[in-house]
């Protein structure tokens, strides 16, 4: 019982800690939505560490596109979008302050566009990455 009780805790703090959990937490209710069917921007995941906060803005804008295909399909996830869509730019306006960005990143529109599936699951990993 300590076992469980304390792995649960770990599981916990280490959740805690990073500013993307809630995100994370909705793009998993999401990604097996089947009235989603848009095609987005989809940032590299192996981009260079110092374009890393473009990467996020890129996938947070084009959540705003799936918020506005939910919105005129109603999805049954538009819920699960709008919290993504909230909780991402409030972790990325705590971010602007101490931001550079180089001159050798892309802009959002020069990444290739990407079905649904394949625009999760980049985003899962772009923010599993940002969490280690």
């Amino acid at each position: 019982l300590v076992f469980f009780s304390s792995s649960a805790y770990i599981l916990k703090t280490a959740a805690g800690h990073c500013k993307w959990a809630a995100v994370l937490k909705d793009l998993e209710q999401i990604k097996t939505s089947k009235d989603i069917d848009v095609r987005l921007y989809t940032a590299n995941t192996d981009e260079d560490v110092k374009c890393q906060e473009p990467v996020m803005r890129c996938f947070f804008l084009e959540t705003q596109v799936i918020l506005q295909e939910c919105l005129i399909k109603n999805c049954s996830k538009t819920q699960d979008v709008r919290n993504i869509w909230k909780n991402g730019n409030a972790s990325l306006e705590n971010n602007k302050l101490n931001s550079t960005t180089s001159a050798k990143c892309k802009e959002c529109e020069e990444y290739e566009e990407k079905n649904f599936t394949e625009f999760i699951q980049s985003f899962v990993k772009v923010i599993q990455k940002e969490c280690k």
